[in-house]
Formats: C-alpha cells, structure tokens, sequence
C-alpha cells in the first residue's frame, strides 16, 4: 500500500471494522483501518462475551404502557428509560416502538436469524486461524430462574425458539443445577441449558487477536481520526489515507459522522455496564440471571456482572444503578469477591429502530459503504455481517438484501 492509498478504508477496530476488514482482505481487497483507539479497547471490550447463537429473535420495545412506565421510572433491571432520553431520542424511540409491533417482528426475525446462524461459523474460521482457541468455552450458558412460574414460562419460550430455529436447549430442575454449580448459595427453581453458544474469557484480547490476524495478512490499522472523513475526486481521505472506498464501522459514534454527508440515521442509545470481581469460586458456565436481567461471565479478569439496556441521552450522564442492583443480586446468590477496578466500565450499544444492522452502499455518495447498528449482538454478528458487506463490495448480488432499513 505504497503512498498512503489503499482500496478500502475502514473506520473503525471494533469487531465490526475488523470483520469487514478480514471478509474483504479474504477476497483479495487492500484495507487500512483508521481508529482513535486500539482495537478491542471500545464497545466490543464492554459485552458479556457470549457469542448467541441462539439469538435468532432481536429485542423488542415493549408495547403495553405499564411497561414503558416501569422502565420510565427505574423499577425494572432489564431497561432504565432517563426522562432525557423521551426528549433527546423521541423519534428513534416512536420508530422501535412501532418495529416492535409483532406482524413486523416476524419480518424482521426472518432476516436476523438468518445473520445468527451465520455467526459461529464466521467466528470460528477466525479463531482457527488466529490461533485464539484458548479463549473459547463451548459449553453454552445457564439462564436461571428463581420461581417455579417464571421457570415455566421460560420453558415455553425456549421450546418455542427449539421447534423454530433448531437451537439446542433443555430445561434443567434446581437440583441438577446445584450439582453442577456447587457454588450457589441456595436452590434456585431450575434453568433453560442452551447448549450452542460459545463464550470467550477475553473479548478484548479475542479482537484484539482478530487485529494481529488483519495484520500478519498485510493489513494496516493507524491511529487517526475519523471524523475527519471527506471526499478525495472519485474516492475518500481521513488525513494522508486515501481510498477508493470507505466503509463506516463507527458503532454509536457512525451517525455523527454520517451526519455531515446529509444522512440522518436515527439510532437508539443504549448504554450498558459491567464490572469484574475476584471471587475465589467461579462458575462453570456463564449464566443470565433472567429475573435480574444480569449476566455473570466467567472472565480472566475475575467475575464479569454485565446489565441491561439504559436508555439515556447522549452524551449520557453516568447512572449505575442497573450494576448496583446486579451486584446485589450476584451477592445473594454466590460468593463474588470485592470489585476488580475502581470504577465500573460502561459503554453504548449501537441500536438502530428497525433492530436490523444497516449493511449497505450510501445511495447519494459512491463508494461510502456502512457496516453498523448491530445492537446487542455486535460481538456476535460482526464477523458475519462483515462475510456479507465483503460479498456485496465484491459485486455478488443480494448478499445484503434486507439491511438497509436504517438508512434514512
């Protein structure tokens, strides 16, 4: 890549820019990766580090007002709504209100499970040829219930999903689940065993693993910023780094960017935390606390609690009220440890409305290609939609049919 030129620009070293970055490099594509920031130090370090390949439904909004109300007022660990979020975001919220009706679901899960079947396998030629196997526990998750009712609920819904998409699951009762996590501290109703994901120790340490593959490939990332974007004749320069072509991976921050060419992208901010503690016992298996809304993941850093979704305005004043609630949680049901670091992390989910990642060409700027809006499944879809994009760049028709619904 002699004189700062290259054929693709991606911006952006989250799981995202390094997916579509492998997928086109794979197909004989240049790239340089700009970022302000290491890979793997953003939004991808911040999950619960499960790769869901049982995700085949994305989140829906909920619909009926008692629900709204409780998350406008704090009372539910699932999602906090900050009354500035209703000003700041009025219109992204209305849109995933009204995508979140159901005959639209049904529209939209068709092509959403679709990306998720497609995850583990674009994850894992990855992992092979990185060598990052290391990483990797393929022994599912726990999604655990205190109550016989909610148990029973639980399982309905799983069935559901089994008869669907074929997902591996069973229904685990207390006692097989107190044999197998010896360390919990009382009985627990039971647990939903879904058996397919795969759950990795270090999600930084995973993309970052990702960049040094892009690399030993002949691939470029600099520091530099992206915001500085702008049209270079028929092609794209962010500072000395010119291209034929740009891809935008930015996560939340890609709209701001998108902004300046005359693209309004509504996106829905949902912010989330977590924090390590190093408990002397660890779990087995990840585990999601449905009646919490909490995940525990067992991490090298010590426990990983993760939240929910905090729906708030950007920038977002800091508000861990869903972690101090999960930590109290997490203390009840097993011995946790004291906190790792001083100050939890958090960070924002790249939500789009429509609940469907926009993977596609700008209509009014040839050549700004954009790859973001993964929502809660970024570090699961990433690779897989990054497979897609490559496709598409590479002149194969259809392959990003449907994701374009965030463009506005």
């Amino acid at each position: 890549m002699r004189d700062n030129m290259s054929d693709v620009l991606v911006l952006g070293s989250g799981i995202a820019g390094l997916g579509a970055a492998l997928a086109l490099q794979a197909r004989g594509v240049s790239c340089r990766i700009i970022d302000r920031a290491e890979p793997g130090t953003e939004t991808s370090y911040g999950n619960a580090g499960i790769l869901q390949s049982e995700a085949s439904e994305p989140y829906a909004l909920p619909r009926h007002p008692g629900a709204l109300l409780a998350m406008a007022l704090g009372h539910e660990n699932a999602a906090v709504l900050h009354p500035s979020a209703l000003m700041s975001q009025t219109g992204p919220l209305l849109r995933y209100w009204h995508a979140s009706r159901p005959a639209n679901m049904a529209r939209v899960a068709a092509v959403y499970q679709r990306l998720i079947a497609e995850s583990i396998p674009a994850h894992a030629s990855l992992i092979e040829a990185a060598g990052l196997d290391n990483l990797i526990q393929r022994d599912g998750y726990w999604q655990v219930y205190y109550s016989p009712t909610t148990l029973d609920i639980a399982a309905t819904a799983a069935e559901r999903m089994r008869a669907l998409y074929g997902h591996r699951m069973r229904i685990v009762d207390g006692m097989e689940l107190a044999q197998a996590e010896p360390e919990l501290k009382f009985r627990l109703a039971g647990a939903v065993l879904w058996s397919d994901p795969w759950r990795v120790t270090d999600p930084g340490a995973l993309v970052q693993g990702y960049a040094a593959l892009f690399r030993a490939r002949g691939g470029e990332i600099v520091t530099g910023d992206a915001m500085t974007l702008e049209q270079d004749g028929a092609g794209w320069r962010v500072g000395p780094h010119r291209a034929g072509r740009v891809v935008v991976a930015l996560g939340p921050w890609s709209p701001d960017l998108l902004r300046r060419f005359g693209y309004r992208i509504p996106m829905v901010a949902k912010r989330g935390y977590h924090a390590h503690y190093n408990g002397e016992q660890q779990l087995n298996r990840a585990m999601v606390d449905a009646e919490h809304n909490i995940v525990l993941s067992p991490m090298r850093q010590g426990l990983r609690i993760a939240t929910g979704a905090e729906l708030s305005a950007r920038p977002p004043a800091e508000d861990p009220r869903q972690l101090r609630r999960g930590e109290e949680a997490a203390r009840a049901l097993l011995d946790i440890g004291q906190r790792v670091e001083p100050r939890a992390w958090a960070g924002t989910r790249p939500c789009l409305p429509g609940m469907l990642p926009l993977v596609t060409e700008a209509p009014r700027h040839k050549g700004l290609w954009l790859h973001f809006g993964h929502g809660h499944q970024g570090f699961t879809l990433g690779p897989a939609t990054g497979n897609r994009l490559a496709r598409a760049m590479t002149g194969e028709a259809n392959a990003i049919d449907g994701l374009s619904i965030g463009l506005s």
